[in-house]
């Protein structure tokens, strides 16, 4: 029984770690048939910046070395992603973009897949990158599965296998599409045969660790010998600070240069500050309404719209959110490219909610308890507008604030009716985590056998236009039948020195590549 508890408390962290777009968690360069162009290339150098010193989200008390398990927080990730490349890497409008894999072939049955693998890529030890070091990665990870929630599961590692030293054969277990975009996240390559992660191994990344600083501020030094375009920091130091108020204060005290993840009343207090400046990544998170569809009343769709229908959008954009975002219309992953987008807005509808509620036998309304937490700004502000407006329609929700500590393995994927969270992780890594019928961390309960046998023919469909059309259909469905309400998206707002250039612009994952940064503007 105790076994049965560790290893779901293990897959409960996994999942919350990559939901929150920290080990997830996109190609036009790359289509699904043919090969990857536009990888990035060394380039003339550029002015150089001495330091660069970013407080990003994550506590020193849980850092980890190893790439290939669980990452717990955005400064783990980071790390890894200065040490060590990966084999693609999602790009600013969703396409997954080349990395050490130039191009992902398959052939006519979408199950094998020749995967490219640079030529010019060495390791900071000096050996070359080669085809064995990435399958042995992947292989890896695949053995870390209960770390990573299966990020590898599409893959039959057994039957892959290396060509030459720059050509993996990787084997889908059926008909797969997407194979770019499933190497994509934390497919961190190490040299083939590492087996001692207790400190970083060596990487091809454009920066090497210095052994520096400890787990509180990681010192950097740039690789000279990195394959892509020169960094122009010389060094670059992570800081893990996992108060969103303390990260923020740094940036301002002159601390750091660069502040992840910094609360919107704070931004909003400097506005207009010329001293520093503030980079805003659109939609990059979700607090979704979470209603558990095996358990009363959201066994019944009809009380899960009448939720969405109550439910004042705006309002909570500009209370929980400053306006620092955009309305939710209840779909999952708006952002993801394959994400429905001609949809009408779904607005309130009191009337039509009230009457949903009749039907469903709860004209006299219903007792609830809506569980939230301090964990992420607003969490708990939220909770308490969303019960003030379901009131409206009869549901008495109290609000229950859990402790932060342990709110992801109390309350997700465990209580019917929670304040849940999204980074700004693709549809596909969702579905892996939270859609899949009998995993133990779907949160809502959804288990549709038509919905997920259309979804194997989704992912089948060779055609980039047709599948993201089908894969957009598969969306509005969840949009209207599921167990989330997404009421808003949030801005994920950094705070920087005003001459700090070379931010990424990504969402999730993509954000965690900031080997460009640089202080000269």
């Amino acid at each position: 029984m105790h076994s049965q508890i560790r290893r779901r408390s293990a897959a409960v962290v996994a999942a919350v770690a990559l939901l929150a777009g920290c080990a997830s968690t996109a190609p036009a360069a790359a289509p699904a048939t043919g090969p990857a162009t536009g990888a990035p290339t060394a380039g003339s150098p550029q002015a150089e910046t001495a330091t660069v010193r970013y407080a990003a989200p994550g506590s020193p008390s849980n850092a980890v070395t190893d790439p290939h398990g669980l990452l717990p927080g955005e400064s783990d990730v980071v790390r890894m992603a200065l040490t060590y490349d990966v084999l693609t890497l999602p790009g600013t409008d969703g396409v997954t973009k080349p990395r050490l894999a130039t191009a992902w072939r398959p052939d006519a049955t979408l199950t094998k897949w020749r995967i490219t693998i640079r030529d010019d890529a060495t390791f900071s030890d000096g050996r070359p990158v080669k085809a064995a070091d990435a399958l042995f990665s992947l292989r890896r990870m695949g053995e870390k599965a209960a770390e990573n929630f299966g990020r590898m599961a599409m893959f039959d590692l057994d039957a892959s296998k290396v060509i030459d030293d720059t050509t993996v054969e990787l084997v889908t277990r059926k008909p797969y599409a997407e194979v770019g975009k499933a190497l994509e996240g934390a497919t961190f390559v190490v040299p083939e045969g590492s087996a001692d992660f207790s400190k970083p191994v060596p990487g091809s990344g454009p920066f090497r660790p210095t052994g520096k600083g400890g787990a509180q501020a990681v010192v950097f030094e740039r690789n000279d010998d990195w394959w892509g375009p020169e960094p122009p920091a010389k060094v670059i130091e992570v800081r893990a600070v996992p108060d969103p108020q303390a990260r923020a204060q740094a940036l301002l005290s002159g601390q750091v240069d660069l502040a992840g993840g910094v609360p919107a009343t704070l931004v909003k207090q400097h506005e207009g500050d010329t001293a520093t400046r503030v980079v805003r990544r659109p939609g990059a998170t979700l607090y979704p309404l979470v209603m558990r569809m095996d358990t009363k009343p959201f066994d019944d769709r009809r009380v899960r719209e009448a939720v969405r229908l109550a439910l004042d959008r705006r309002q909570l954009l500009d209370t929980v959110f400053l306006g620092y975002g955009e309305l939710g219309n209840d779909l999952i992953t708006p952002k993801d490219p394959s994400s429905p987008a001609n949809l009408p807005q779904r607005t309130r509808d009191l009337t039509r909610a009230k009457a949903l509620m009749a039907e469903a036998g709860l004209a006299g309304g219903v007792d609830l308890t809506l569980h939230s937490t301090t964990a992420y700004p607003g969490m708990d502000s939220a909770a308490t507008l969303i019960a003030q407006q379901l009131a409206e329609i009869g549901i008495r929700a109290k609000v229950r604030l859990e402790p932060p500590d342990t709110y992801f393995s109390a309350v997700y994927a465990q209580k019917p009716f929670y304040v849940s969270y999204l980074g700004g992780i693709p549809f596909l890594d969702v579905v892996r985590v939270a859609l899949t019928p009998g995993s133990p961390t779907n949160e809502t309960a959804w288990k549709d056998a038509a919905w997920s046998a259309d979804l194997d023919k989704a992912l089948a469909e060779p055609d980039d236009a047709e599948r993201r059309s089908l894969l957009g259909d598969l969306q509005a469905r969840l949009r209207d039948q599921g167990g989330y309400a997404i009421w808003a998206l949030s801005d994920r707002l950094d705070l920087a020195r005003a001459e700090l250039s070379g931010v990424p612009e990504g969402i999730g994952f993509a954000s965690a590549f900031i080997d460009q940064v640089s202080l000269d503007g």
